[in-house]
C-alpha cells in the first residue's frame, strides 16, 4: 500500500537481478528517506542498454510487503521495470529514481551498454530525478560499506535540489576505504572503446558457439573526466542526458549539405 504524497515515492531498480547484493544495499539506505518501490529484474540483465521486451509476456511478482517498502520481481530487462513500475505498479511517477549499485564501474563509454543506466535514462525520459550508483568492483562478494556516504549525500542533495529537467546523474564510486575516499568531483564522460574478440567453442553437439571477450582501452582520460577520477580515489558525478544531437555539427553539416531553410 503506497503511502499519502507527505513521504517521498523512491523508486528502485538495477540490472544484477532482485537477489543481488548491491540493490539490497541501496533498498535498505533508501528506506532512510521515504517509501520504497522495487522493481528489478528476477535475473542478471547486464549489458542489455535500453532494451525493451516486444515478443515475449512480462510478468511482475509481488515479493514483499511491509510498512514503507513493497519490491516487485520482473522478467523483463531495467527498462521493462521501469515502464511496469510507473504505469501498473505506481500508476504515476516516484519523486526519485535510483538504480544500482552496480557490481562493476560505468564510467566512460560503458553506460552504452549499461542497464543499471539505461533504467536511469527511462526515469528521466519521463522528468524523474533519476541517479545511477555503481561500484568499481564486479565481484557480488565485496564490500559496499563505502558506498554509503556517497548515497547519501547526493540522494539527499537530489530530494532537496533536484535535477535539470531531461538530465540524469551517472555516480561512480571506487573502490577504496572510506578513509581514503577523496570526495565527489563532477566531471565528463572519458572517452574509452572496447577490443573485442569471441572464444570459439564446440557444444557437445559438434556445434560452434561463442563467448564475448574483451579489453576496455582509455581514451582522452583528462582529471576532467570519470576514469581519471576512479583512478584517483574520487566518486565520479557525469551529468547525462538523452538527447543524442550533436549540436556543434549541425552548422557544418548545413553548409555541406545545402540546407535549404
Amino acid at each position: 500500500m503506497l503511502p499519502h504524497r507527505k513521504l517521498p515515492i523512491i523508486f528502485v531498480t538495477n540490472d544484477d537481478g532482485i537477489h543481488a547484493p548491491g540493490l539490497k544495499k541501496l533498498t535498505a539506505i533508501m528506506r532512510e528517506y521515504g517509501h520504497v518501490v522495487v522493481v528489478a529484474p528476477d535475473k542478471p540483465q547486464s549489458g542489455t542498454g535500453h532494451s525493451i521486451t516486444m515478443n515475449t509476456p512480462l510478468r511482475l511478482d509481488k515479493i514483499a510487503s511491509e510498512e514503507g517498502y513493497d519490491a516487485y520481481s520482473c522478467n523483463g530487462t531495467p527498462v521493462d521495470c521501469v515502464k511496469l513500475g510507473f504505469k501498473i505498479v505506481l500508476k504515476g511517477h516516484p519523486d526519485i529514481l535510483v538504480s544500482g549499485i552496480n557490481h562493476g564501474s560505468n564510467a566512460s563509454v560503458n553506460i552504452i551498454y549499461s542497464g543499471t543506466m539505461a533504467a536511469v535514462l527511462e526515469g528521466s525520459m519521463s522528468n524523474v530525478p533519476s541517479i545511477g550508483f555503481s561500484f568499481n568492483n564486479f565481484s557480488h562478494d565485496s564490500d559496499l560499506a563505502v558506498c554509503d556516504i556517497t548515497i547519501r549525500n547526493i540522494v539527499k542533495d537530489v530530494l532537496e535540489n533536484g535535477i535539470p529537467e531531461g538530465v540524469c546523474l551517472n555516480v561512480n564510486i571506487p573502490d577504496v576505504q572510506e578513509s581514503k575516499l577523496k570526495g565527489i568531483k563532477v566531471c565528463r564522460q572519458a572517452g574509452g572503446t572496447w577490443q573485442e574478440d569471441f572464444d570459439e567453442r564446440i557444444d557437445p553437439g559438434g556445434r560452434k558457439y561463442f563467448w564475448l571477450k574483451g579489453l576496455f582501452v582509455k581514451i582522452g582520460h583528462g582529471p576532467d573526466t570519470d576514469v581519471w577520477a576512479l583512478e584517483n580515489n574520487y566518486v565520479s558525478v557525469v551529468p547525462v542526458h538523452f538527447d543524442l544531437t550533436a549540436e556543434k555539427v549541425i552548422p557544418v553539416l548545413k553548409k555541406r549539405l545545402g540546407n535549404v531553410e
